[in-house]
């Protein structure tokens, strides 16, 4: 199996050096929340779902620099999502990646406008990007389609709610699977997929790897379940045994840890196998799909 730790090294460089170069130093009126944007974007994260967008571009012969906008794009909206999970609102936490949460910086009307910040910000970045000369003008339109999907009622908006509301509630297989499609798995997916789609990939390649994310999506979320339970908070960088406090419906909860461990396994296996009609190129993201059964953090 190929290296994973020096691909990610070098991918969230790349992500990284592209994101700095999308907000102008914090002045003027809005400087403080371009400083509360940047403050968590730029906070420590794993970068997964541009590091996806990127694997899947070059898995189907195209370039990380023909698609970092998209692959910023998406940082954002994940970091926007974490900046409103984190208000009192919502999960009220005080930690995320080992600092103190954006409202606790900056106050709470501030991170939420930093996430709103980061949403917008996102749609003119990808809205903005040039395409090979090889792709079908009509890719970039359905990117942002999947892409706002992923991201709104159909999506992340719609699973998070979902995860509120059903706090406190007897542990239900149905609402756990939507839970975690939607909050978690949905933008996992069109990261995985985006990158080949906006590299003109066929159709064949684009269905292998949206049932790739679809699987290391889910799997991905387990593993969160998981380490709520069992995970070091030094190692998270935040609050263990949280969903348990907050009687949240979890993968666990539903089915135990030892069935949720399974659930997970087989989910990466099937991911695994979705690859199969991609070759070594697609590396990168088995190597991945592995990663997501071993992580700590």
């Amino acid at each position: 199996m190929m290296h994973l730790k020096p691909y990610l090294a070098e991918k969230r460089e790349i992500v990284d050096r592209a994101l700095e170069s999308c907000f102008p130093p914090p002045a003027g009126p809005a400087g403080d929340v371009v400083r509360a944007m940047t403050y968590s974007l730029f906070a420590g994260g794993k970068r997964l779902r541009p590091i996806l967008c990127i694997a899947g571009a070059e898995a189907t012969g195209g370039r990380a620099e023909d698609v970092l906008p998209a692959a910023c794009a998406l940082e954002m909206i994940h970091t926007y999502s974490l900046i409103h999970d984190d208000l009192p609102v919502m999960d009220d936490d005080d930690l995320r990646r080992g600092k103190a949460t954006n409202h606790k910086v900056f106050g709470e009307a501030i991170a939420l406008l930093a996430g709103d910040g980061l949403l917008t910000e996102a749609f003119a970045v990808l809205a903005g990007m040039s395409l090979p000369v090889t792709t079908s003008p009509n890719a970039l339109t359905r990117v942002i389609r999947w892409v706002s999907e992923a991201a709104g009622y159909r999506g992340m908006v719609g699973g998070q709610v979902a995860d509120i509301q059903s706090e406190g509630t007897p542990p239900d297989e149905e609402r756990v699977r939507f839970i975690h499609t939607h909050k978690t798995a949905d933008l996992i997916t069109v990261s995985s997929v985006c990158g080949a789609v906006l590299c003109g990939a066929h159709e064949e390649w684009i269905d292998a790897l949206t049932a790739y994310g679809r699987g290391i999506g889910l799997a991905f979320q387990i593993s969160d379940d998981i380490l709520n339970i069992e995970g070091d908070r030094g190692t998270l960088g935040k609050k263990v045994g949280s969903d348990v406090e907050r009687g949240k419906v979890t993968w666990p909860a539903v089915f135990g840890l030892e069935e949720s461990r399974r659930a997970r396994e087989d989910l990466v296996r099937g991911a695994l196998d979705a690859l199969n009609p991609l070759d070594h190129r697609a590396d990168p993201l088995r190597a991945v799909a592995r990663y997501i059964v071993e992580r700590q953090r």
